[in-house]
């Protein structure tokens, strides 16, 4: 897809792992259509696989970004402001659970590991549109990413279907607090893919298979049509589109 849709625009990404990323996916959508990039990488690990990426795409902003590392958040959004002077758009796609927690039934979940996933990942989209906010002069477009395990119990998902479900719910409160600024907020939730993040989920090859059984054309979703939901979002396309939770499954959240 090249296309003129996203020109001049300023998107900031946050969550690329590889070149298997569901943000890396909306990257690509987005800048093939005219999106100016800046891009986060978590830690100097993530550097050497993120970084190729980054200059594949041109982004003109490459920083590290540990939501939990104070002050990293700030740094980030601050790059932002000094390079490009406001933000048309944030993608969130960051979530995190201890191991242990994740694979524990629900009630053997500690209160740390419960702590820490609700803190990356649903607290941090609540703290980047604060600091979003201020570079949305003329309005915007925020979006995170979620997961069918937190409208029903599925798979080995857990503590992590309560933190998606979390997300969502903040995705609707921060919808109705930034839409008098022109601030839509809205919420991917694709079916599974392989990225590195679902690599940790119990049986993760066994959920793949019975998804792609459960689907309307027995297909699993790609990278490229999330990041085509994406650009959606992030375009003029969805104006008047807020709050609302958008699955990109193929039809798995209708089987019964």
């Amino acid at each position: 897809m090249t296309t003129n849709l996203m020109q001049g625009k300023k998107i900031l990404i946050v969550g690329i792992a590889n070149d298997k990323s569901i943000a890396y996916g909306c990257a690509k959508q987005l800048r093939a259509a005219g999106a100016d990039l800046a891009i986060t990488y978590l830690n100097d690990k993530a550097e050497r696989f993120v970084r190729p990426l980054a200059e594949e795409l041109g982004a003109d902003i490459f920083m590290p970004l540990d939501v939990t590392v104070d002050g990293q958040m700030e740094a980030v959004f601050n790059s932002c402001k000094e390079v490009w002077g406001k933000l048309d758009g944030v993608i969130h796609s960051l979530a995190f659970c201890p191991m242990e927690d994740l694979h524990a039934p629900l009630s053997e979940c500690s209160r740390e590991g419960f702590t820490q996933a609700l803190d990356v990942s649903c607290y941090s989209f609540i703290e980047m549109a604060r600091h979003a906010k201020t570079m949305m002069p003329d309005g915007g477009n925020l979006i995170s990413f979620s997961y069918l395990g937190s409208a029903i119990a599925t798979g080995d998902y857990n503590i992590m279907g309560c933190a998606k479900a979390s997300l969502e719910a903040a995705t609707r409160y921060l919808a109705r607090d930034l839409g008098p600024l022109g601030i839509m907020v809205n919420c991917i939730s694709p079916g599974t893919i392989a990225t590195r993040a679902a690599g940790g989920i119990k049986d993760f090859n066994t959920m793949l298979q019975h998804n792609q059984e459960q689907s309307c054309d027995n297909q699993l979703p790609t990278i490229e049509e999330v990041g085509n939901a994406a650009l959606y979002f992030m375009s003029e396309l969805s104006n008047g589109v807020t709050g609302q939770i958008h699955y990109v499954d193929h039809g798995v959240c209708i089987a019964g």
